[in-house]
């Protein structure tokens, strides 16, 4: 069984600082981070449904969307904003 920690193994800070740091990110690599987490929701969410948990499954897939959604709307930020960024 997978194991689902309270907190982050290897990151010290409060889960308001790394979503500040997060936040910080230029937009692709942002854009890129949420990618892998939807990605990850998603492949979670076969395992549940693979399980039989029909609802977890289903939330975790509809949180899967959600966050590939987000991830698409701050490609088109990076995209607006790209130029505006020193090289």
């Amino acid at each position: 069984m997978a194991k689902h920690n309270k907190k982050l193994e290897n990151y010290q800070g409060t889960s308001e600082k790394l979503a500040t740091e997060l936040g910080d990110l230029t937009y692709d690599s942002l854009a890129i981070f949420l990618e892998q987490l939807s990605a990850k929701l998603e492949k979670d969410g076969e395992a549940d449904f693979n399980r039989g948990r029909l609802k977890l499954a289903k939330s975790l897939r509809d949180a899967s969307k959600n966050i590939e959604e987000a991830s698409k709307s701050i490609e088109t930020a990076w995209q607006i904003c790209e130029t505006y960024m020193k090289k």
